[in-house]
């Protein structure tokens, strides 16, 4: 297996790059130290690292120029959109510079009859289905974050939708991308299919700004479904909610969400977002269609639902009570983080096939009360995919090293199953060697296609396999 050196820091390289764009772009070069460490945040327990400075670009020109300053004099260059990533992606370990695209956040055009659009990178999904919705569209995709869709693309995030909407790479049509040595380019058009040459959209989708920086991109819509209906249950254990989502794939019901939260997690919520529901796993869905079809799906869920001991169900078409719902579920982990004040929330994620997801999470939950870690369990269950958020306090060495330790261990066991170390996070600086266990010698065949496309290796360097 190859071993990729860490870059070197090249501090005369920063500072000749550093003059030259604080006098290219005055104002919109940033070098104060809290703007730079608020750009090397993570929202988990790796060390900040920021970069030397920021610089706020407003165009794709900028964005090149920016990149072939420092490719010249090899300095590290990280893209940043809203900061919302979780394995490290927007740290600077060699330092360098912050390329920060929320000012590039401008909708370019909506085609409603093909039923896509293009927009600038700092566009947050959250203001594009804003901007859609007088159109009669949406875009499905939901990390829970507000993130931005350049940010999105380059971890190939996906969310509560994914079971029936796909990923990100299902819902990017094409990209404008600038690349390491500041060339702009564009990977394909609007064409729903296209068999030319290599599949660039796809590599570039999930690379994590460690290829390019991503300055347009071209997206599939969704028409507003004609009817919405919301739906809980609750299980008696977490193994029958999981084996209920297991029976509902299999049954081929086209949920468009299945949220799964463990009896710790809907504690937090109840406490957080006053639900007052019953502190046992729970099951929310929502189901997309006709009006006479929710209706259906919804009975035919409370029907599977019924044999693996669910209890309390509810549906609802009900805007308030989806969105308070919903709202609850997306404000997990500020609910996790007030269960534990002062904590910090370490939060990692697996992916399993379906059919070992109950296996899988059961164990979670049985490891963490082993070591002692309180660790909410939410996930998206229709695709196999959840998230374990050890609440920590990060004064206490050894509590920090069960964590770790735990975070390895589960990595470990869904690799064991077939599975990933990570569903949508990425994999950043935080799950590196994990990528290497799971991938083998793939890894080094990723590293060349980086070492092709970046050959100085400026691109968001010490991430996935640099």
């Amino acid at each position: 297996m190859v071993k990729h050196a860490k870059m070197p820091r090249n501090d005369a390289g920063i500072h000749t790059a550093l003059g030259i764009l604080k006098q290219r772009f005055g104002t919109q070069c940033q070098t104060g130290h809290a703007v730079c460490e608020q750009h090397g945040h993570t929202t988990t327990w790796l060390e900040n690292q920021p970069p030397d400075a920021v610089v706020f670009a407003q165009t794709s020109q900028e964005v090149s120029d920016i990149v072939k300053v420092c490719a010249e004099h090899r300095v590290p260059v990280i893209a940043y959109g809203t900061g919302t990533s979780l394995e490290g992606h927007v740290n600077a370990p060699a330092g360098g510079v912050c390329v920060d695209l929320s000012q590039m956040d401008k909708v370019l055009a909506v085609n409603a009859g093909d039923l896509d659009c293009r927009v600038q990178p700092g566009v947050t999904r959250e203001d594009l289905n804003t901007h859609l919705r007088d159109k009669g569209l949406f875009f499905p995709i939901d990390p829970g974050a507000n993130a931005s869709l350049g940010g999105m693309a380059a971890t190939n995030a996906s969310g509560t939708n994914a079971v029936r909407y796909g990923t990100m790479k299902d819902n990017v049509l094409s990209l404008e991308a600038v690349m390491a040595d500041g060339r702009i380019i564009r990977t394909g058009g609007r064409a729903r299919k296209t068999s030319a040459g290599y599949d660039m959209t796809r590599l570039l989708v999930g690379s994590e700004g460690t290829l390019c920086i991503i300055t347009e991109i071209t997206l599939r819509l969704q028409g507003i479904p004609e009817a919405i209906s919301s739906a809980r249950c609750s299980f008696p254990t977490v193994e029958s909610a999981c084996q209920t989502v297991m029976s509902v794939i299999q049954y081929g019901l086209p949920v468009a969400r299945i949220e799964l939260l463990d009896e710790v997690m809907v504690r937090a919520s109840n406490a957080y977002s006053n639900l007052g529901l019953p502190e046992t796993p729970l099951l929310l869905l929502e189901f997309h269609g006709t009006e006479a079809s929710v209706v259906e799906q919804a009975e035919i869920f409370g029907a599977l639902s019924d044999d693996f001991g669910g209890t309390g169900y509810a549906a609802t078409t009900t805007t308030e009570e989806r969105n308070k719902l919903w709202k609850a579920r997306h404000d997990a982990y500020w609910a996790m983080l007030q269960y534990r004040p002062g904590a910090t929330g370490i939060a990692t994620d697996a992916c399993v096939p379906i059919s070992r997801l109950a296996d899988c999470v059961t164990q979670a939950q049985a490891r963490a009360q082993e070591l002692g870690l309180i660790a909410p369990i939410v996930g998206h269950a229709g695709d196999g995919n959840f998230h374990v958020t050890p609440l920590v306090d990060m004064a206490d060495a050894d509590e920090v090293a069960r964590a770790a330790g735990f975070v390895a261990w589960l990595n470990d066991l869904a690799l064991s199953m077939d599975g990933t170390c990570t569903g949508e996070h990425g994999i950043g600086q935080g799950k590196m060697p994990y990528l290497v266990q799971e991938m083998g010698e793939a890894t080094d065949f990723m590293a060349d296609i980086k070492a092709a496309l970046d050959p100085k290796g400026i691109l968001n360097p010490g991430k996935i396999t640099s």
